[in-house]
């Protein structure tokens, strides 16, 4: 699996361009690009890796990417099964700071949307858990054209202005302004492929350090260096957002969730869940599940 530099497919009747994603699954390879990128989740769950930043994804979700911030949507190992039914559904803009004429951003009316761009090099989201203006805005300007395409886009950034900072939570703890070395993303990019598909079980740090082509020492830093985190802190990460996919769907009780995301005893689940989510699993499930539902 390759880490790619995205080029996006040039029109010359846009100045701006809108993707639709309707698949099993997202496109699940790191990659970047010099494009802003914003992206309402319709359909799907799962992990987005931003920068050095680890998240959940679900729908309502918007997803804010600055130019050249490495990404990937890697959706929940179900999407992957044969006989899935699921869909992962998105539309995204993506354009660049000249898409809309040299200077447009430099106008003293787009100065708070300049600082938003700003902040996307580190990656923003906003959840939402209903739909509202700007969702609205985002989910039908696939259906404009012309110069109310361009309306609609100058709203969506209209709406996001008016968004409080507090409702906006940055992906990465760094801005990523420059392309990154195509080698670097490609490793990185083959360590996270490798855990989503084995972090239900032990990974031995020699093991994960092999996949990199490393030693185990090298790979310690390079992967403290690359990401801020180290690795065992990481794989307890994905485990963990893991575990709270599971707790919310409230098909398994604690212990089977433990067992289910890689941990060896509860005592330890317990301890890596409060330590990122600030929140017991049994407190997490009367915070985030129906009151009028047995917690288990």
């Amino acid at each position: 699996m390759k880490a790619l530099y995205f080029r996006m497919p040039k029109t010359e009747i846009e100045s701006f361009r809108v993707q639709i994603d309707q698949m099993p699954y997202f496109y699940d390879t790191l990659h970047y690009h010099p494009e802003l990128q914003i992206t309402l989740i319709l359909k799907s769950t799962g992990t987005l890796f931003a920068g050095d930043g680890i998240h959940r994804f679900q729908p309502l979700d918007i997803l804010i990417m600055g130019s050249n911030l490495p990404h990937v949507l890697r959706n929940d190992q179900d999407y992957y099964l044969p006989t899935s039914n699921k869909e992962a559904h998105s539309i995204s803009i993506f354009l660049k700071k000249e898409s809309l004429g040299k200077g447009f951003f430099d106008l003293p009316e787009m100065q708070p949307v300049k600082e938003l761009w700003h902040h996307a090099s580190r990656g923003i989201r906003i959840t939402n858990q209903a739909p509202s203006e700007l969702t609205e805005r985002l989910r039908t300007i696939e259906d404009s054209q012309g110069i109310h395409r361009l309306v609609q886009l100058l709203g969506i950034f209209e709406s996001l202005i008016k968004i409080p900072t507090e409702a906006k939570e940055f992906l990465s703890s760094a801005a990523f302004l420059s392309p990154q070395k195509d080698s670097d993303n490609q490793r990185l990019n083959d360590v996270i492929d490798y855990v989503m598909k084995n972090y239900t079980r032990d990974i031995k740090l020699s093991e994960i350090a092999e996949v990199a082509h490393m030693t185990s020492e090298a790979f310690c830093r390079y992967f403290k260096l690359r990401t801020r985190k180290t690795f065992s802190g990481f794989l307890n990460e994905i485990r963990i957002g893991n575990a709270c996919q599971m707790l919310v769907t409230e098909k398994y009780n604690v212990s089977e969730v433990c067992f289910a995301c890689g941990f060896n005893n509860l005592s330890n689940f317990n301890r890596q869940f409060k330590k990122f989510t600030q929140l017991t699993p049994s407190q997490y499930l009367k915070e985030y599940c129906y009151k009028d539902k047995a917690v288990r």
